[in-house]
Order: C-alpha cells, then structure tokens, then sequence
C-alpha cells in the first residue's frame, strides 16, 4: 500500500496505489469497489497493468512520517522581552526610513503607510485609554473618596438627585423552596449480602 501524502504537512493527498500478486485479484477489486460510497465521497479505482506503473512507485512506502521541524516559524512566534521588542521595532523603522530615502532618491513620490504610522497609532490609543480611566471616578459611598472638583462635586449632585427620585420601597424576593427539602425521603439502607455456601 502507497499512499500519496503532503511532504510537509503529511495530509493525505487524496490517492494512493495497492498492489496485488495476481492481476485477476487487482481487476477484481477495482470493479468491485468503483464508485463505492466512502465516508461521503465516491471512492474511484482503476487497474493498472503492470507496464505502466512506475519502478520507483512503493519506494520508501514503509517510512512513518515525520512532520519537518519549523524554525522559522518558531523563532518567530517566541516570546520577546521589551528589549528585544524596542531593539526589533527600532530596526524596523530603519529599514522603512532606508526604503523611503531610496524611493526618493530615484524620483519616485510614493507614500505608504508603513511601520511608523502604526506604531504612531498604538500609542496614541495607550494615551487615549490612560485619560480615559482617570475621567471615570467612581462616585459609590464605598470607593475612596476622589479628588473634589468642581466637576466631580456637581456629578455627585447629579447622583444623590436621581437616588431621591427612585422608591423607597423594598421588596424582597425568597427563591422558591426546592422539592428535595420539601419532600423529604427515606436514606437508602445498604444491602445485605446473603452468604451463599456452595454445598459439595
């Protein structure tokens, strides 16, 4: 048995080949499991005579499969401390700023939005979001008392104005009683097993 698979991923490709000792048994089979219903797909098979089918075909067939090592893809995906981060963002702007200076030299007015303009924008974002935990103080009796401003001293009017506007009233609501305290059943008493003798 051959099958045919992916040399890097190892999924099958689809196809493979079986060899017989007799031709008479090969043809056999072929005709028997053409346009066979397998797992949802129509399984297709041919004869081959032997003529056409390749010397180097079952060659290496027995070989498990070994998914090749991915370095690259490992080294890139490692987790980096911030120092190698700055260092690789700093070389990054290097190369962007070479880019530009070539394109420039040669005539070529063309702007792109490159690595500077987004590492622009993921700063701004972390200065935007700072601002905005600082604005929202909470105004709970129980969180520490925030620095009064004019500002802060009108939401807390703002605040204790719509306490007042809601109800006294309270209602209090039981969870339901659950059938297993209502309904009280008998412990189950183990089983006594009765020695069984065997009489010879």
């Amino acid at each position: 048995v051959s099958l045919c698979c992916h040399s890097q991923t190892g999924g099958s490709k689809g196809y493979g080949f079986i060899e017989f000792e007799s031709d008479d048994v090969a043809k056999i089979v072929a005709d028997t499991m053409n346009n066979y219903l397998f797992s949802e797909r129509l399984l297709k098979c041919q004869f081959l005579p032997p003529e056409k089918v390749h010397e180097n075909l079952f060659k290496g067939c027995d070989k498990i499969f070994r998914k090749p090592s991915q370095p690259a893809v490992r080294r890139y995906n490692r987790i980096r401390s911030l120092v190698q981060k700055a260092r690789m963002t700093k070389r990054l702007l290097h190369k962007e700023r070479l880019l530009r200076k070539r394109l420039a030299e040669k005539g070529l007015d063309y702007d792109f939005p490159g690595f500077a303009t987004q590492a622009l924008c993921k700063k701004r974002k972390k200065v935007k979001a700072s601002k905005k935990t600082k604005l929202n103080v909470s105004l709970t009796s129980q969180d520490p008392t925030p620095v009064c401003t004019p500002a802060v001293l009108e939401r807390r009017k703002a605040a204790q104005v719509d306490d007042d506007a809601e109800d006294d009233e309270v209602t209090l609501k039981l969870p339901p009683a659950s059938v297993n305290s209502a309904v009280q059943r008998p412990k189950k008493m183990p089983r006594k097993r009765q020695n069984l003798k065997i009489q010879k």
